[in-house]
């Protein structure tokens, strides 16, 4: 049912173009008030368990399964209408289960006045029932004791999910909703045609560059006989075991791309520096434990050249300016702004991006030709961007942080600021936002101004703000303790009962929501951090420093490293003075990528994987990185002005 929004704005065209206004109308209406979510399973379960239950809607609840019967009535299988019966059995149950319990029997009574006639018509099993509001403890009672544990709650809920589930994957989609569907395996197969195409341009230029090297070994072998012959020394006693490739014997890619002429040009015995035939690719780069001489030592001075170093098994490890280039499946360029990008985040469902440039400005753009584009818009902040986070639960709202104190919440559907919130004075710059995963709330982290020559040093002390998203009021003011240095990165568990926070001093702070106080915290760098993510499964937590050490703590043994990992790019001055340097994890938790001073950003395989890879490159430096919810797919943010959105195999 993913293609469903994409249908209705078939619809939607086509009436507008036909002048039906009328029928748009009708139809924008009941589209708004959509009994049966867009057939969006997480979004009926929480219509249940959420609104109508807890709100004791029992009018509308049964009104929902009354609904479901109609869309659905062209069941052909007896058990299937069985299985909906005894579970809108159930779910009615839970209703008048958690009403009792919440003090209101009247809703009870009133319940079975509006449905008891046809309560008993489903079957006997609900004569019970009607005396349940009269009896003096029924979570104790046999008969209904069962209906009152978590346990029966929580087997209710999984039931009502997985049958829905399996319910609109089977059913039969009309053939306006296969249109998407036939969109993006055409888009599909274009993509995968010009990567094809692509790889046969790249294979058919190395064929090329390895027939000019082999044309150039030939002719430096024959002035290297001829030279032989003209000084009346003979060829035989003086002659290479095949070719010059011998002398520079090619052996693994830990060089990089190095001239052989060079390589042996370290072999001063062998008098072929003559030689120069470059190499191609990383594979046909050569070894420095392969340069053999007469003379002793050589190995060791290409130790000292190339820098070969080794890991703890004693096994070379690549230099990161060496890491392998992704596969990429395809990749997408965005032009749209006209400065440096400082922050690019995908949506909660990764069908949207929002990208942030130094200009002031906010672009949510798709990446995708199957995804509408009628949520494309440009924000006007009149100020630097320098946060930005999406709502967890939805695309719906997109929260901004400027460097003058704003803090703006963006309605994609409705294209509007739906609140402007302003800071305090004391604390204008809004180094990060993020939304509650649970809670409708945010927290803010703000902090003064300094004189300083980077992003780092201009920040001065901090202030965590939390946020009501309803009321769009705050809430509560987190402590930090006296003159706190500036908090530059925020992140939620996944229940939001727990805020990690990373500040300049290079301080670790765990925050309980609940009770809104500090419970424990740790020195993690020396310098200061400039970003912070849990790990996949939160019993770990990343941090990544303006010295470019990234590091993984142990959450269950506090102050024990797991994995680390060091990177001269970070320390590169170019992109610093755009944003602060940032990381992203992938879902599957395995790879990290990281802004980089470079044209191009290292992808890290944390835990296990010894070597990493590096991004396709941009024009200048890659200052924000972001990775899809859900899919191999990242962002890179560029100071050239450009977002790419690259897929990986």
């Amino acid at each position: 049912m993913e293609n469903m929004q994409y249908a209705e704005e078939l619809v939607r065209e086509f009436l507008v173009f036909r002048g039906f206004t009328n029928t748009l109308q009708a139809f924008e209406t009941e589209r708004c008030t959509d009994i049966g979510k867009m057939f969006q399973v997480y979004k009926i379960l929480d219509l249940i368990f959420t609104v109508y239950i807890p709100k004791f809607h029992a009018e509308k609840l049964v009104g929902l399964f009354s609904f479901f019967k109609q869309c659905f009535s062209s069941w052909s299988e007896t058990t299937m209408l069985d299985t909906f019966s005894k579970l809108e059995g159930s779910v009615l149950r839970c209703y008048i289960v958690h009403a009792l319990q919440s003090g209101r029997k009247d809703k009870v009574v009133e319940f079975f006045g509006m449905n008891g006639n046809d309560l008993l018509l489903k079957g006997s099993d609900w004569t019970a029932w009607f005396a349940i509001p009269y009896v003096k403890n029924p979570s104790i009672d046999p008969q209904f004791r069962v209906y009152f544990s978590k346990e029966w709650y929580e087997a209710l809920r999984l039931s009502v999910r997985n049958f829905f589930s399996e319910i609109f994957n089977g059913t039969r989609l009309p053939a306006l909703l296969k249109i998407s569907s036939e969109k993006n395996t055409i888009s599909c197969l274009k993509k995968e045609n010009k990567r094809l195409n692509q790889k046969l341009l790249q294979l058919q230029a190395l064929l090329e560059e390895k027939e000019a090297q082999l044309g150039l070994s030939k002719r430096s072998m024959g002035a290297a006989n001829s030279s032989f012959q003209s000084s009346g020394i003979d060829g035989e006693n003086l002659r290479p075991s095949s070719s010059s490739e011998d002398i520079c014997a090619p052996a693994t890619s830990y060089l990089g791309r190095i001239p052989q002429s060079e390589e042996c040009a370290a072999a001063e015995p062998t008098k072929f520096a003559s030689a120069r035939v470059e190499s191609s690719s990383r594979q046909d780069s050569y070894s420095a434990s392969s340069l053999h001489a007469s003379s002793g030592g050589i190995d060791d001075t290409a130790q000292k050249l190339y820098g070969s170093h080794f890991d703890e098994n004693g096994r070379e490890m690549l230099r990161e300016e060496e890491f392998p280039e992704v596969s990429v499946e395809f990749q997408e360029t965005f032009l749209g702004h006209t400065s440096p990008i400082t922050r690019c985040r995908f949506s909660a469902s990764g069908n949207n991006i929002a990208s942030a440039s130094v200009d002031g400005t906010v672009r949510i753009w798709t990446y995708d030709s199957s995804i509408p584009a009628s949520r494309n818009a440009t924000i006007y902040c009149g100020a630097e961007i320098m946060s930005l986070d999406w709502e967890c639960k939805s695309d719906r709202l997109l929260l901004i942080g400027t460097a003058d104190g704003g803090i703006k919440a963006w309605n994609v559907d409705a294209k509007r600021v739906v609140c402007d919130l302003n800071t305090t004075d004391a604390f204008p710059s809004v180094l990060d936002l993020k939304c509650s995963p649970v809670e409708p709330i945010f927290v803010s982290a703000a902090s003064s101004r300094r004189l300083g020559s980077t992003s780092i040093d201009s920040l001065g002390y901090a202030s965590l703000t939390v946020w009501n998203m309803k009321t769009w009021k705050a809430m509560t003011v987190l402590p930090l303790g006296e003159d706190p240095p500036a908090i530059t990165s925020l992140c939620f568990n996944h229940n939001g009962k727990i805020l990690a926070a990373s500040a300049t001093d290079g301080m670790i702070h765990m925050f309980d929501m609940s009770a809104g106080l500090q419970i424990t915290g740790w020195p993690a760098h020396d310098s200061a951090i400039s970003s912070l993510l849990f790990g996949p499964d939160e019993t770990s937590i990343f941090s990544l420093g303006s010295d470019g050490k990234i590091f993984e703590w142990s959450l269950q043994n506090q102050g024990r490293v797991l994995w680390s990992k060091t990177s001269s790019w970070f320390s590169e001055p170019q992109s610093s003075k755009y944003c602060r340097h940032e990381m992203a994890l992938d879902a599957s938790g395995r790879q990290l990528l990281a802004t980089s001073g470079s044209v191009r950003a290292p992808i890290y395989q944390v835990q296990g994987h010894s070597n990493g890879f590096k991004t396709l490159p941009h024009s200048a430096a890659i200052t924000t990185v972001d990775w899809h919810p859900s899919l191999p797919i990242f962002l890179t943010g560029s100071a050239d002005n450009s977002v790419r959105v690259t897929s990986i195999l």
